[in-house]
């Protein structure tokens, strides 16, 4: 596999159960993760998946992050790693970076 780029502010927004995604990385051969810049205004649909583990970076706004039946306030800075299972969405205004390992894979997304 090669190297790649992406300019994430360039890749058309997805609609997804957060909000809105930019995602870089998404279907590559051999790819074991994507990135993804993820816009959130209000509230996020509750979702999880069974297989892939997500890194959240928050770059703007504020707000809270919910974990199964915990609720975390979150700020630019706050780093979130979200294992397999666990039932999660975001609330408020955020801009955030998400790295799902492996790729992004919509089959691997269930809303609650």
């Amino acid at each position: 596999m090669k190297p790649c780029v992406v300019q994430l502010d360039e890749v058309s927004a997805q609609p997804c159960p957060c909000g809105s995604a930019r995602r870089g990385f998404v279907g590559l051969p051999g790819g074991v993760a994507s990135i993804h810049l993820v816009e959130i205004h209000g509230e996020a649909a509750l979702h999880h998946h069974d297989r892939t583990t997500e890194l959240y970076l928050v770059l703007e706004g504020t707000g809270f992050v919910d974990l199964d039946d915990e609720r975390i306030p979150v700020r630019p800075g706050t780093a979130i790693y979200i294992p397999p299972g666990v039932r999660h969405r975001a609330v408020g205004t955020l801009r955030l970076i998400n790295v799902p390992v492996p790729a992004f894979d919509p089959r691997d997304e269930f809303l609650d």
